[in-house]
């Protein structure tokens, strides 16, 4: 049975990242997911850029802050989806459900010890799913490159093995994949760990969602930057930009003291799993060409996801892993100078038509 899909257009958005912007169009839209779910999503293009030989990138943020806090911040530096669009991408950025304007289930409106993890990888690839159909219709193609980062690259991943054809690209971007056992922060031994059962999630811990401060989002950011002035690292206003973004990504935030937004606890159970070992999806069975990118400096995913993501990448046509030097788990966000630029050209080149030959 068709998916049933919601669209809704609202007002073109009125800010602009910068004057060399001024042409990139925002638009906003929802889109039907499972019944009841809604997906937001935003378009980003630039009318006069957009080049019908680059496919359409969906973009998929990570574990905690949903989509625009991560990729279409209203300050310079701080919009990798207005750099997409206007290297003539036509650009897409979701929030999965429970994060951001997307619907979020009813136990988030509840205290999170009352549910389970929320929002397991397979709801995330459905909702991935409904929107690169909803993209491949309102642009016309097949297929849609996908670029994730952290969980999102895991998403991305999992949703590449279950649809092959409609992908044209993948990039995954500072992701976990199961490639080890260990792993620094965030697998054995760590908060994430129930001490009572060696190798599981934390359940009655974690509960079904948490809450995050504008405070808790820069604790490693800031440790992974190798200076003490980190403004020399990364713009303020860019650090201001996506603070308050994401607090406004909630409508609740403002009801605790201090401010806080809501993620569900779902995607750090699955990244749990994969910190400890265990592989979540096969990458086998990938047949997108794939870029493989890391953060130097990043605290989350290992040289050995990508070395185990280059093994098990074997029907892919192309596959380039690279290692950005000195660069943060965040480098999308730092200073063109510390790794942003290069960040960006690898993506680009990787993603033009000859694909950066």
């Amino acid at each position: 049975m068709a998916r049933k899909r919601i669209l809704t257009v609202l007002l073109p958005i009125a800010w602009l990242a910068h004057p060399a912007h001024a042409v990139v169009t925002r638009s906003d839209h929802f889109v039907e997911s499972d019944p009841g779910i809604r997906i937001y999503v935003r378009e980003v293009i630039d009318p006069e850029a957009t080049d019908p030989c680059r496919p359409p990138i969906l973009l998929l943020h990570g574990a905690r802050v949903p989509g625009v806090a991560s990729f279409d911040l209203p300050v310079p530096g701080g919009s990798l989806a207005a750099d997409l669009a206007q290297a003539g991408h036509a650009v897409y950025v979701m929030d999965a459900r429970g994060y951001g304007q997307s619907t979020r289930p009813p136990e988030m409106s509840r205290p999170p010890g009352d549910s389970p993890p929320l929002v397991r990888s397979p709801e995330v690839v459905r909702d991935v799913a409904a929107v690169v159909d909803w993209i491949r219709v309102r642009r016309g193609v097949e297929r849609v490159a996908l670029l994730g980062w952290a969980t999102g690259g895991h998403w991305a991943g999992y949703y590449a093995t279950l649809h092959p054809e409609r992908v044209s690209h993948l990039i995954l971007y500072n992701t976990l994949y199961g490639g080890s056992a260990e792993h620094d922060s965030i697998g054995r031994g760590s908060s994430l760990e129930d001490p009572q059962h060696t190798g599981r999630f934390n359940v009655k811990a974690m509960g079904g969602y948490r809450f995050s401060t504008a405070e808790s989002l820069f604790g490693s950011w800031d440790d992974s930057i190798p200076m003490a002035d980190k403004s020399e690292w990364r713009d303020p206003e860019l650090v201001r930009a996506y603070a308050e973004a994401a607090l406004e990504s909630d409508p609740t935030s403002r009801e605790r003291t201090p401010p806080s937004f809501r993620a569900p606890t779902g995607a750090l159970e699955d990244s749990f799993y994969l910190a400890t070992g265990r592989q979540l999806w096969d990458a086998s069975l990938v047949r997108a060409p794939t870029l493989i990118i890391a953060s130097e400096l990043d605290f989350w995913s290992r040289p050995a996801d990508r070395v185990a993501l280059e093994q098990h990448l074997v029907h892919t046509p192309r596959v380039r892993s690279v290692v950005l030097p000195q660069a943060t788990h965040y480098v999308h966000l730092d200073r063109p100078e510390r790794g942003r630029d290069r960040f960006l050209r690898e993506v680009l080149d990787f993603l033009a038509p000859d694909g950066g030959r």
